[in-house]
């Protein structure tokens, strides 16, 4: 089997100005490689972009590092169909496009999941952020895009602070103190199935979990009640993605509460999980 793993530019190692996390495309591709290549199989790194590539040389691709895709969304669908027309895409086209936008989060509070409370801006006005700090009841809450990731164009805002300019439609929640107080836990799941977790912690002064802001990842065994409340989520997705990293902090009362589920390009953290590599090649066997 020859999978190729989906980067951007940035990541793969021919770059000239990579990406201060691409250690993490690094990380992954070791994984990879040491999961397939005892069994005869093969894995390339490409990025997603590429005109040049031939993608029916490849038996299935895997998106991995596709990290520019919320600027380039349109652009990345499109060679998600044309890729899929040649080779099976993992995650699926449909879920991709699902989880892009985090819309996706109302439909899985529709169907039980728990989440943060959350308000809607597709345009953001500055003088009525008064009234969304009132809604919550809070001082604090935090801002995100609906269609980003690592916390590009993500801000903190205190009551009474200056809004910052927000061109795009975004999300907002209140300031959850668990993530400083804990940590946010990541639960990977590979075929429908648990395969490790982690906690994921912020640099002191900070809130932000990123490697590239400083945060610290550290293996963790959760308790069978927080697996249980991991896999209620994937369980509400239409179909069982062949990975996942469901991303969920404490609330108030102890239970787990999701932040987001990331089934696009996630990174799976495979130096906490050695058995992520094996499991991988498994389930994208079983697939094809």
């Amino acid at each position: 089997m020859h999978l190729v793993y989906l980067a951007c530019r940035s990541t793969v190692p021919s770059s000239t100005n990579r990406r201060v996390d691409a250690f993490e495309h690094d990380q992954m591709m070791d994984c990879l490689r040491r999961a397939f290549e005892p069994h005869g199989g093969k894995v390339s790194d490409v990025a997603w972009d590429d005109q040049t590539v031939d993608w029916s040389t490849f038996d299935a691709a895997l998106i991995g590092t596709a990290w520019d895709y919320p600027d380039n969304l349109p652009a990345f669908l499109a060679a998600l169909d044309m890729i899929g027309a040649k080779i099976p895409v993992f995650n699926s086209r449909a879920l991709v496009q699902w989880n892009t936008d985090k819309g996706y989060l109302r439909d899985l509070g529709d169907k039980g999941v728990r989440l943060i409370p959350t308000i809607w801006l597709d345009k953001v006005i500055p003088r009525a952020f008064g009234e969304v700090f009132d809604a919550f009841g809070v001082d604090t809450i935090i801002a995100k895009r609906q269609v980003g990731a690592g916390a590009d164009g993500q801000h903190k805002i205190i009551r009474g602070d200056a809004v910052p300019e927000m061109p795009h439609a975004m999300m907002i929640q209140p300031f959850m103190p668990s993530i400083v107080a804990e940590g946010e836990i990541s639960f990977i799941f590979i075929g429908g199935e648990f395969c490790h977790a982690l906690l994921k912690t912020a640099a002191a002064g900070d809130y932000r979990i990123q490697s590239c802001y400083g945060g610290k990842e550290t293996p963790l065994t959760p308790s069978a009640d927080d697996i249980a409340a991991a896999s209620e989520v994937l369980g509400a997705c239409d179909e069982t993605p062949l990975y996942a990293r469901v991303d969920m902090v404490r609330a108030d009362d102890g239970g787990l509460v999701l932040m987001e589920i990331e089934l696009v390009e996630p990174f799976l953290y495979p130096l906490q999980g050695p058995e992520l590599g094996p499991r991988l090649y498994q389930a994208i066997k079983a697939r094809l």
